[in-house]
């Protein structure tokens, strides 16, 4: 017997399997010159191929899921209406900032992630702005469900870039300062290599796009998830910061990694503590009856 698997879930476990692999090869394998000697043909050039294209797999498979995950669970509509800004938005911030420093700071993009826009940015990051922007502003805007007015929306938006910009507190040590760096900067940062810049960069960077979504979904269809629904995108922050958490834990990078904790994953347990079980609580009758597209699957053993 056959049974399927949505195809949300399949790309999801493809996504954090990839990152399973990547911290596999970061800190086990690469660390460790006589394990590569003792590959064998075959068996390198799995590895080699793994280096040079699990990065940019990984966050393929996570912007896959996420759009999947949202065209069923809040519709095509709110999906792309979140999607096309947060790509769009966040493509342009990184062209601005690997070009011209602004917002980010002074930074170049190294080898390891995809093919570059421009020469400059991989195309795979403005995707994992979307699936990670996807995943906090969900969080956040369910966490601050209450009310309808634009004061919860501000806060909403403002908790959901908080909590993307946590990632990256975590994950950008990790990333740019070790052995094995995806990115470096060109200039002094205050904040383990990285310029306060930056983190200003990303909150307002995430702050825009969720900004730009939320009004174009409108005052009264924001989408608040109940518990079920949520777990999609717990799973999917979880799974990311728990990767740049290993890393930075790995580097000895333990301040940005707290911080992180504090600002990104305490959002999580208030999240799990207060949402409901149940139907979907909605600021709008109209949610509720957008129709359940169907299911994409993918058929294992």
């Amino acid at each position: 017997m056959r049974r399927a698997i949505p195809a949300q879930w399949f790309n999801l476990g493809m996504h954090l399997f990839s990152m399973v692999f990547g911290l596999f090869g970061l800190i086990l394998v690469l660390p460790n010159s006589s394990f590569i000697e003792s590959l064998s043909e075959a068996g390198l050039q799995v590895f080699s191929w793994g280096m040079q294209n699990g990065g940019a797999s990984y966050m393929i498979f996570g912007a896959i899921a996420a759009f999947l995950y949202g065209k069923q669970t809040i519709g095509l509509k709110r999906t792309l209406a979140f999607c096309i800004p947060a790509i769009g938005i966040s493509v342009t911030s990184e062209l601005l900032g690997t070009s011209t420093g602004f917002p980010f700071g002074a930074y170049s993009y190294l080898s390891g992630l995809g093919y570059k826009i421009a020469d400059l940015v991989p195309f795979t990051i403005p995707l994992s702005w979307f699936y990670m922007g996807f995943s906090s502003f969900l969080i956040s805007a369910t966490i601050m469900r209450f009310g309808t007015g634009w004061g919860q929306r501000i806060v909403a938006i403002a908790l959901g870039a908080l909590m993307l910009t946590s990632w990256d507190f975590v994950l950008d040590p990790a990333m740019s300062q070790t052995p094995y760096p995806f990115w470096e900067w060109h200039q002094a940062g205050e904040f383990y290599g990285m310029p306060y810049q930056n983190f200003v960069g990303w909150f307002g960077t995430g702050s825009v796009f969720m900004t730009v979504a939320s009004l174009i979904w409108g005052k009264n269809n924001q989408p608040i998830l109940n518990r079920q629904q949520i777990l999609f995108p717990t799973i999917m922050y979880a799974g990311n910061f728990l990767f740049a958490l290993i890393l930075s834990f790995n580097a000895g990078f333990y301040v940005p990694a707290f911080l992180g904790i504090l600002v990104g994953a305490l959002p999580l347990a208030v999240l799990y503590l207060t949402t409901p079980n149940g139907e979907l609580v909605s600021t709008n009758i109209e949610l509720l009856a957008v129709e359940t597209p169907k299911v994409e699957t993918i058929a294992t053993r």
